[in-house]
């Protein structure tokens, strides 16, 4: 009876709920343990996994031909505007990317009505990631996957439902915590509300895209009333944790992107360093920090004190 559950972001697709909970329990423990908080037993730990539904059923192919994928496989629309986000952003953070010009168009998106341009715009998108910290080792393939897989989910109704059940399959009357990373807290979030009556109190975002407006933000479901989202479910507290150099948090702080619970109780945004691997999530959950917040919703369930009052 899980009374934490970790939900993944992209990029786990090959891994599985056992094998993510054996990778990431001992991460989350030792956050735990640094903000002095209680032991777990394995049971207590569980893996919201949802990588294999990118895949047809019963296989790892996508059915969409991944190994010769460029910047023409690059759709306009979200993939475009995500990735010159992720552009734009690593060259704000990363002095060795150089940023896209600015010349009078919307950068990548400007580009839309020309196929040929747009292409040549995102190569050298493609380019300027790859000589960056963040995405230095990861190939066009991947980053392309990467793109497609969160178009995929806030455009796909059925995909979206079924990763948000395989979220729902591992909560249980126990359930104090959720923390999610990345895509998955995209997932959780629209999960909590679609399921008011959790028993989960505390959640807990990690390098998490759910205040990139036009993107993610815009999409959420359900959407935000005047560009403020509404306090997810029924939970107590919300913490907010990112590495300044994360380019996929975007922005680094949520407070001010959704409304407060009660009129009173606000995200909590906090910062921290994860060295060269800014959005690792095992780094996210070592973390003292992160382990303080899950620690507040495994002592503290019924508490409603915690937030940020502004």
């Amino acid at each position: 009876m899980a009374r934490v559950v970790v939900v993944h972001g992209i990029g786990k697709e090959f891994l599985g709920p056992e094998t993510m909970r054996t990778m990431l329990g001992p991460a989350l423990e030792d956050g735990i343990r640094l903000a002095g908080g209680p032991r777990l037993s394995e049971r207590d730990v569980a893996c919201a996994f949802y990588g294999d539904l990118y895949f047809e059923a019963g296989t790892r192919s996508t059915g969409l031909d991944l190994p010769p994928w460029d910047e023409s496989d690059v759709e306009d629309g979200i993939e475009v505007e995500l990735l010159a986000a992720w552009w734009k952003q690593a060259a704000r953070v990363d002095e060795a990317v150089t940023g896209p010009h600015e010349d009078g168009t919307r950068g990548l998106v400007g580009y839309g009505t020309s196929r040929v341009l747009l292409s040549q715009r995102v190569r050298e998108a493609l380019d300027a990631l790859a000589g960056s910290q963040f995405f230095g080792r990861v190939s066009d393939r991947l980053l392309i996957f990467a793109l497609k897989q969160v178009r995929r989910y806030l455009t796909e109704p059925e995909l979206r439902e079924a990763v948000r059940g395989r979220l729902a399959d591992e909560i249980t009357d126990e359930t104090s915590v959720l923390v999610a990373h990345s895509l998955g807290s995209v997932v959780a979030y629209e999960a909590l509300h679609a399921n008011p009556d959790w028993p989960v109190t505390d959640l807990v975002t990690l390098g998490s895209p759910l205040g990139l407006r036009g993107v993610v933000h815009d999409r959420l479901d359900p959407p935000p009333v005047d560009g403020v989202g509404p306090w997810p479910g029924g939970i107590r507290r919300w913490t907010n944790i990112a590495d300044r150099g994360d380019i996929v948090a975007l922005p680094d702080t949520l407070a001010d992107h959704f409304g407060p619970r009660e009129g009173e109780l606000r995200i909590t945004d906090l910062r921290i360093t994860n060295g060269t691997r800014m959005h690792d999530l095992t780094r996210y959950l070592t973390a003292r920090k992160t382990g303080e917040a899950i620690t507040k919703g495994l002592l503290d369930p019924g508490s409603s004190k915690g937030g940020e009052k502004r």
